[in-house]
């Protein structure tokens, strides 16, 4: 588990939990988490949990580690319902190489949640290394994916990595 505080919005904050299965999830969720929560009580408002399911790599083998990285980059995509095997295959084939290729990109990972939800979280070396993934490179690899023809709401943040988060 890592996290921290969005780059555009202040009082904002960011946690990625991965887990290693879904049982895992369940059992936590069943015993320990109303107890952590109460210890936290106050300490937030307006939380909102997403699971999504892991799809594939971006970039090399995805690492649930935060150690190496400054900053994390996460996009969440609600894509029309005919469209989610090509938005799919268009991460693949067109905006993971591309990330892949960008310095200071470590990794990432592409989920899946129902509903037709997709989350893309890549992981940066520095505010500089991802300040390279250019505007214009980004709006030309979007033409190419069609991407405003898959998606039907796209939400997104830069979240600068608080390493005391780091779990």
């Amino acid at each position: 588990q890592g996290g921290g505080w969005s780059r555009g919005r202040q009082g904002v904050v960011h946690i990625f939990s991965f887990w290693e299965s879904r049982s895992f999830y369940d059992s936590f969720m069943a015993r320990s988490h109303d107890r952590l929560a109460a210890a936290q009580s106050g300490t937030y408002k307006d939380i909102q949990v997403k699971l999504f399911d892991y799809r594939f790599d971006v970039k090399t083998g995805f690492e649930p580690r935060f150690t190496d990285a400054d900053l994390v980059r996460v996009a969440h995509c609600r894509v029309h319902e005919d469209r989610a095997e090509h938005f799919t295959l268009m991460q693949e084939k067109v905006w993971n190489p591309a990330m892949a290729g960008s310095p200071g990109m470590i990794r990432g990972l592409f989920g899946e949640a129902p509903g037709h939800e997709f989350l893309v979280l890549s992981m940066w070396r520095s505010a500089a290394e991802h300040g390279k993934y250019r505007t214009e490179r980004v709006e030309r690899l979007a033409l190419r994916a069609q991407t405003e023809a898959d998606v039907a709401a796209l939400t997104g943040d830069i979240v600068e990595l608080e390493p005391t988060w780091t779990v």
